[in-house]
């Protein structure tokens, strides 16, 4: 009968199980380290959150005009409005022209800022809930989820993807119920209005929608 003798675990063996066992939890301390400094990301969307809500409270009767110098500098600072654009516009940013990305950046500027102050100019008990958790995506973007409470109980979920460059964190998308990217919703959009007659006709495309929401339409 073949005898299968059992080694003693010997202190080197400890000391091996030991540093296994420290490798293994490396990765789960760096990613709970990363999403600790993560939650920096809520920050801005707080920001904006504020911000709304005081233009909100402001109500339609405040001119638009005066909604809109006010929410200018937040959105500015929150949204990397240069991003937002390369993506709603797609594979062919790269190959437009400087002066037809200047154009299409400060009429794209105008549109942005336009819509919120157009979409957040009234006030009926509303408020704003930003979860202290954040979800990353990697590549140094994470998901930060807020929610519209409505009076009723009723809720709109408005989830910030935020990517972290020389600015700081910086919102590069907005996921409506979650899921709606307004970056695709907006890709969709300007994609006809490119083909059909490019930079100009987006450009002319983004002033009337700005004169649109400004009610500065004849």
């Amino acid at each position: 009968m073949i005898s299968h003798r059992v080694r003693p675990v010997g202190r080197r063996d400890l000391l091996g199980f030991a540093a296994t066992a420290l490798v293994a939890t490396i990765p789960l301390r760096l990613a709970r380290a990363q999403a600790a400094g993560d939650a920096s990301a809520t920050a801005p969307v707080e920001q904006l959150d504020n911000a709304l809500l005081a233009a909100m409270k402001a109500g339609g009767s405040t001119p638009f005009d005066d909604r809109y110098r006010a929410l200018a500098p937040v959105i500015e600072r929150v949204f990397d409005l240069d991003a937002v654009l390369a993506a709603s516009i797609g594979l062919s940013w790269p190959t437009l022209p400087a002066d037809q990305k200047a154009a299409l950046a400060a009429a794209f500027r105008r549109y942005t800022i336009s819509s919120y102050a157009t979409s957040f100019n009234s006030y009926n008990g509303q408020s704003f809930q930003v979860s202290p958790t954040v979800r990353a995506l990697g590549n140094s973007r994470v998901v930060v989820n807020s929610r519209l409470r409505r009076a009723d109980g009723s809720s709109l979920a408005l989830d910030y993807v935020m990517r972290r460059g020389p600015a700081g964190w910086q919102a590069v998308d907005v996921l409506t119920d979650g899921s709606i990217s307004r970056v695709a919703v907006q890709r969709s959009d300007f994609r006809g209005l490119l083909s059909s007659g490019g930079t100009p006709a987006l450009v002319a495309g983004l002033e009337h929608k700005v004169a649109n929401l400004s009610g500065t339409t004849g």
